[in-house]
């Protein structure tokens, strides 16, 4: 058995230590180490993007990166999304888009989306989709999700410093 190492991460606003197994990666210390369950593992090969979270401002895959590597960084997971007043403003645009069916994908298109609305404020249908291609959606064909991405960009274009 491999030698424990101490990770510090703020996850969702909260700081947590924890002794971890170097090999276990991001997505299954989400998952078993601190019960947020909402990162999904598809692939485990980083294709799917269903394990996609957000560390220290940036989109990655959960299934690829190990807990130690995220030691002292901030970490969002689909649960982080969701503030004291309820649904962000994403994923009530994805209820009302009616953006999910079997919901499999949805915490890494919410998380990736969050991203990108938070670099480009005003995308367009098309770079919505070129930056979506890294996330797989066997049931809705996109159209909806690309639909409560653009709803929400204008929404936020007038609303300047809200998070989606």
């Amino acid at each position: 058995m491999s030698e424990l190492h101490s990770t510090t991460l703020t996850v969702n606003g909260k700081q947590y230590t924890r002794d971890v197994d170097p090999r276990m990666h991001l997505a299954d210390f989400l998952r078993h180490e601190l019960g947020l369950t909402g990162t999904h593992l598809g692939c485990e090969h980083g294709v799917c993007g269903a394990c996609s979270i957000i560390v220290d401002g940036r989109v990655v895959r959960g299934c690829l990166m190990l807990a130690v590597q995220a030691d002292e960084c901030e970490v969002t997971s689909v649960e982080g999304l969701a503030g004291s007043g309820g649904l962000s403003l994403l994923q009530e645009a994805f209820r009302e888009c009616h953006a999910l069916q079997c919901g499999f994908c949805t915490p890494g298109m919410l998380m990736t989306l969050t991203a990108i609305l938070a670099e480009n404020p005003n995308p367009s249908e098309a770079f919505l989709r070129e930056e979506l291609s890294g996330n797989i959606c066997r049931c809705t064909g996109y159209s909806g999700i690309v639909k409560a991405a653009l709803t929400v960009a204008a929404s936020l274009r007038g609303r300047k410093g809200e998070a989606a």
